[in-house]
């Protein structure tokens, strides 16, 4: 009688559902929704249950684990001695999604990770915040360690843009908007097991000739592989003059269809960037270091590329520029009701540019003559530029 009850009031559980394996659901959920995940999203689920989810759960059913509090938190401590609290908390994140996915199948009455505690509580890691002259000088050592120009762009680009690296190196020459100087960020390169894909297609199925996508039935509906990773992070976002003419010039140095491209012409894989060229840039080197050909001395070490996201935003705030227009150029939406009324203006955006060339002048100046001498060789445009400081300051010359 009970569970007729139960079925009548539609609470009735099949108790034969409940004994399903873990791994055989979270298998099943895992191909059911990657239709409408993207390509690095899947690789990431893919990863956290072959790595930490189904070395721990692969056999459990799933009502034992929905009675199995006690186990899921012994779990989280042993995740909580290997690995960031950060990863503990994405692997604990797709773990309670898989389980959601269970109770909406009626196959447990509720989601046992609900009011479990992941953190520990732990003070978030400081982030660095690069000079303008930092910068400069960090582009420049990746200039000097093989990457030329394209090397020495896309460092400056990472902090007066502050665009992701997938959004940067990601740039084909068709997204390049020569009337307005800015670029337009709408399918970021992503990594994928070593393989990189725009668009949600690999690197080289793009036209050679970098030109737009043929029209599809869809019209101009953006599309759902490779997209940005909110609709926000879908923008415009417009170069100070000093940067636009370096990019310029990068853009007339070779006919590759990645702008911010490998000295091959090939698009960058992340790690290879980051461990051959971008680390030795920033922390410096000895001369005894394995091919250290000169002693560089650090200048900022262990600052990251996704640290000159942090750095262009704190620039922004130190310029006084409204908050609105430092979310859209980062890419991100409003909160609350000033989403509603809050706008860019093209005021706000000159006020940006004006403040981003200011530092990038000031950091042209900074240089010493050595470092100018050879920032001129490199940039003959660059010999003479006027500096222009805030309202009130005297207006004079630099001479690099």
């Amino acid at each position: 009688m009970e569970q007729e009850a139960l079925i009548r009031r539609n609470l009735w559980l099949d108790p034969r559902d409940g004994e399903t394996r873990f791994e055989d659901f979270a298998e099943e959920w895992l191909e059911t929704v990657s239709p409408r995940l993207e390509l690095n999203t899947i690789a990431k689920y893919r990863s956290f249950l072959d790595n930490q989810l189904l070395p721990q759960w692969n056999a459990w059913p799933l009502v034992a684990i929905f009675n199995g509090y006690v186990e899921i938190e012994r779990w989280l401590s042993e995740l909580h001695e290997e690995f960031a609290e950060s990863s503990v908390s994405s692997y604990f994140a797709l773990f309670s999604t898989i389980l959601n996915g269970a109770v909406r199948a009626r196959m447990i009455p509720a989601n046992p990770c609900n009011g479990v505690r992941v953190t520990n509580g732990e003070f978030d890691t400081e982030r660095l915040v690069a000079t303008p002259a930092q910068a400069l000088r960090a582009a420049m050592r990746l200039y000097e360690l093989g990457l030329g120009k394209s090397g020495f762009v896309l460092c400056l680009m990472d902090v007066y843009t502050g665009a992701r690296w997938g959004e940067l190196v990601g740039q084909q020459r068709h997204e390049y908007d020569a009337e307005r100087r800015g670029i337009e960020i709408r399918t970021p390169l992503k990594e994928v097991a070593g393989k990189v894909y725009k668009g949600g297609r690999k690197s080289d199925d793009h036209h050679s000739d970098g030109q737009k996508r043929p029209p599809t039935r869809r019209g101009n509906s953006r599309p759902k592989k490779g997209r940005t990773k909110t609709p926000a992070g879908s923008r415009f976002v417009a170069l100070p003059p000093g940067i636009a003419v370096l990019y310029e010039e990068l853009m007339d140095s070779h006919r590759d269809p990645f702008v911010l491209s490998t000295p091959e012409g090939h698009p960058w894989r992340r790690s290879n960037f980051r461990i051959r060229f971008w680390r030795p840039a920033w922390d410096g080197n000895e001369l005894d270091d394995v091919g250290a050909g000169e002693r560089r001395p650090p200048i900022l070490p262990t600052f990251t590329f996704h640290e000159g996201r942090h750095t262009h935003a704190t620039w922004l705030t130190e310029d006084g520029i409204p908050e609105v227009a430092r979310r859209a150029r980062l890419g991100q939406k409003m909160k609350g009701i000033a989403r509603v009324y809050d706008h860019v203006t093209p005021a706000m955006v000159n006020q940006i540019l004006d403040a981003l060339e200011e530092r990038w002048l000031r950091s042209l100046a900074s240089l010493y003559p050595g470092e100018r001498a050879k920032l001129v060789a490199w940039f003959p445009h660059l010999r003479s530029r006027r500096l222009e400081p805030g309202p009130g300051a005297h207006r004079h010359f630099i001479a690099i």
